[in-house]
């Protein structure tokens, strides 16, 4: 799963992984990004823009947004299938920004879990893949809410955990935000990112916090 990640990379590095998008928002840097709290993302309906976003998703017709809770990820296998994505998948996806997400590794001896942090080796922004739908609040209006999508671990992954994020490549943003992409194609997609790209290292504890957003948080052990 993908419980936590962090964005903190500046402006013109988003603007440089997404050329054709514009940054009109205040991004600031954010360590530790914790379920329900707003995110940024990529839209398919404003694919030119980034959109604040809540982390959880709430399917349209939910009779309350308790429900987002469970649904911070979405696992790729049967995602067509179940009720809650498989319209977001057809007509609401989106690309999620990070530069860095978390895992705890359990380590069975020492009866605890050791956060990780998992990043690419260059240090730059990526997105993963998203769904996101629109639910009416009856109390605070339009809620636009968003899962990640998680997929089988790659190897430098599967020492520490049994799923990751879905990582897309540059080269699918546009299809996988296109309105008549192929619901064979968007599936294909969904797979685990090449590891010879990407490294992680244990860190503090102090990630458990997710009150805690400070730099560091990301200390190397």
């Amino acid at each position: 799963m993908c419980g936590r990640f962090a964005l903190t990379a500046k402006t013109n590095e988003i603007e440089k992984l997404l050329p054709d998008t514009k940054v009109t928002i205040d991004l600031k840097p954010r360590f530790n990004i914790a379920p329900t709290q707003q995110i940024a993302a990529v839209l398919n309906t404003k694919p030119n823009e980034i959109s604040l976003v809540r982390w959880g998703l709430i399917p349209s017709w939910a009779k309350d947004s308790s429900i987002g809770y469970k649904m911070i990820n979405a696992r790729a296998v049967g995602i067509d299938e179940k009720p809650s994505f498989k319209y977001p998948l057809k007509k609401k996806r989106c690309l999620i920004l990070a530069d860095a997400f978390y895992e705890w590794k359990p380590l069975p001896v020492e009866k605890r879990k050791q956060p990780y942090l998992i990043k690419m080796k260059t240090g730059e922004p990526f997105v993963f893949a998203g769904l996101w739908d629109t639910w009416n609040d009856p109390d605070n209006g339009i809620i636009n809410s968003a899962t990640i999508i998680t997929t089988e671990p790659n190897e430098l992954m599967s020492e520490i955990h049994s799923r990751m994020p879905v990582i897309l490549p540059e080269e699918n943003f546009v299809y996988w935000l296109a309105v008549d992409s192929a619901t064979d194609k968007l599936l294909s997609l969904l797979k685990p990112f090449n590891s010879d790209k990407m490294e992680a290292f244990p860190i503090s504890t102090k990630i458990n916090n997710p009150a805690y957003d400070f730099e560091d948080c990301q200390e190397r052990e």
